[in-house]
């Protein structure tokens, strides 16, 4: 799954290639932030309401990281 520029680190290999990863973020993202919408938006300060936005803010971040590095990729790589 490497390629010749990124065969130094697998989070290089993987960032922005990943399909099954992309998938799965995609999911979390959309179970997470209606759950924290509908359970714990009228109580922000509390540790479950913390904890949960954490894990929406981690889960699309790093779908946001991974989408903007296949857009890169795309456009960047030579046409056949």
């Amino acid at each position: 799954m490497s390629c010749n520029q990124c065969t130094d680190s697998v989070f290089k290999q993987k960032i922005g290639r990943c399909k099954r990863c992309m998938w799965q973020l995609t999911l979390l993202s959309a179970i997470t932030w209606p759950l924290w919408w509908y359970c714990y938006a009228d109580t922000p300060k509390s540790v479950q309401s913390i904890a949960l936005l954490f894990f929406a803010v981690s889960f699309s971040g790093l779908l946001t990281l991974h989408l903007v590095v296949w857009t890169y990729r795309n456009l960047t790589s030579p046409r056949r």
